[in-house]
């Protein structure tokens, strides 16, 4: 029974919410039939047997008279009850009732012969008995139950089918509230569910709906208002910066002028970053894609990005469709950050339509792997420090060009990222080529 019961629990949970509640509610109307069936039927079994002992005795008085004035047994004016004076087949605890003095009936409704007994004693130790058969009734009762169950079906799959239609109504405005949900944690911002079921009713798959409505819409103007005040710093920074480079370029020799210089080109290189971030956010970027080698497209990257790493499968001849501009500013921040936070050897290898970059360091954090790059967080003090918006123009730049960028740990150690660009569609095939002839001995 425990197995049956668990059995039954593990497929509630595999199935839909849909058939979750059809088949609770077939369960339920079956329960309420079979109650409503064995009530019904009880109530029938008790009538039929009241009236077959209430008959029983009324042909068991008739039948004593007749005897008591004929000494003998008329059974022209019995009618269909069998009267005999201590019949062998009468049951044995109605004898013993009947001997006792007492005027009883027996009822049987189950076995292969139904019938219904009534007896009492005559003539001090002898026992006249009536039995009268039932198994017309046995009949009627059986064609009950027949209907019982036939009613109980037809009332079961009704059931089933408003409630399939009832819980698809609300599987589906469900799932519609997952999808816009899912949406709108992919970016889409702008997506929502919209008003469902009946205006004026009290719905709670309405106000669910509703609630993520504002949820999304509130959410899209603080992301709005983040991206706004990011590119507004990023352009009011700008001007100050130029003077200060200007200013900075003007100062004697020195170190203290080294140093000043570097902190200002820092500046200026995140002012260009949080523009180019502002710019990824509102979806301003376009790719100018084209057909290219991607060995030798690599290859050149790597060596104008002045990280000292080694180059792997450049002699390949895949071609990629992609925004070389773009996938230099992908591999050169994949390259700034193996060497920023990781350690040399550090190793780029193309295979296919893939580029890998690989660093020997202690890896990307679980934090990061987990949750995707943060802007302004590099997630562990082991890899080193900086603003965390390398790995975020990355990310983003490889979505405008249509790449995937998968950040993984290597074995035993260090940082992978690989890159993987959509390959470039098949060359058309060449026109044929025609060639005339002229007449003969030309």
């Amino acid at each position: 029974m425990k197995r049956a019961l668990l059995r039954c629990r593990r497929l509630l949970h595999t199935l839909g919410l849909r058939w979750k509640i059809s088949v609770l509610l077939a369960v339920g109307c079956s329960l309420v039939a079979l109650t409503i069936g064995a009530l019904i039927h009880e109530a029938r079994v008790r009538q039929v047997a009241d009236a077959a002992r209430e008959s029983a005795v009324q042909q068991l008085v008739r039948v004593r008279q007749v005897y008591e004035l004929t000494g003998q047994l008329d059974f022209d004016k019995v009618g269909e009850a069998d009267a005999r004076i201590d019949c062998p087949g009468i049951p044995e605890s109605l004898r013993r009732a009947a001997l006792s003095g007492q005027r009883t009936t027996y009822l049987d409704l189950d076995g292969p012969h139904p019938a219904v007994w009534a007896a009492r004693p005559v003539g001090g130790d002898q026992v006249l008995s009536v039995r009268r058969s039932l198994a017309a009734e046995q009949a009627e009762l059986a064609e009950l139950d027949r209907q019982l169950v036939a009613f109980g079906v037809v009332v079961v799959t009704l059931a089933a089918i408003g409630g399939a239609a009832l819980a698809s109504r609300l599987s589906k405005d469900l799932r519609s509230a997952a999808e816009t949900a899912r949406r709108i944690s992919a970016g889409e911002l702008d997506a929502r569910i919209g008003p469902s079921g009946v205006p004026g009713t009290r719905n709670e798959v309405a106000e669910l709906s509703s609630a993520v409505d504002t949820m999304a819409a509130s959410l899209q103007r603080r992301l709005v208002a983040e991206q706004r005040f990011t590119a507004d710093v990023a352009h009011e920074l700008r001007t100050p910066l130029t003077g200060l480079h200007t200013a900075a370029e003007l100062l004697p020799p020195g170190r203290p002028t080294e140093l000043v210089r570097d902190r200002v080109a820092a500046l200026r290189t995140l002012t260009e970053d949080l523009l180019e971030v502002a710019r990824l956010d509102a979806d301003r970027e376009e790719a100018q894609l084209d057909t290219h080698a991607l060995g030798p497209l690599v290859a050149s990257i790597t060596r104008r990005s002045g990280v000292g790493a080694r180059v792997l499968g450049t002699d390949g001849t895949d071609r990629v469709r992609t925004d070389a501009r773009r996938l230099e500013r992908i591999l050169t921040n994949l390259l700034a950050n193996a060497r920023r936070h990781g350690r040399a050897p550090i190793t780029v290898t193309v295979a296919g339509n893939t580029v890998t970059v690989r660093d020997d360091g202690p890896g990307f954090p679980e934090t990061l792997l987990r949750d995707g790059p943060q802007r302004f967080l590099t997630g562990a003090k082991e890899r080193g420090q900086g603003t965390g918006l390398g790995l975020t123009i990355a990310l983003g730049q490889a979505q405008v060009i249509g790449a995937t960028v998968t950040l993984t740990n290597a074995t035993p150690h260090g940082a992978s990222t690989r890159i993987t660009l959509p390959p470039a569609p098949p060359a058309p095939p060449a026109p044929p080529v025609l060639v005339e002839s002229g007449p003969a001995g030309v």
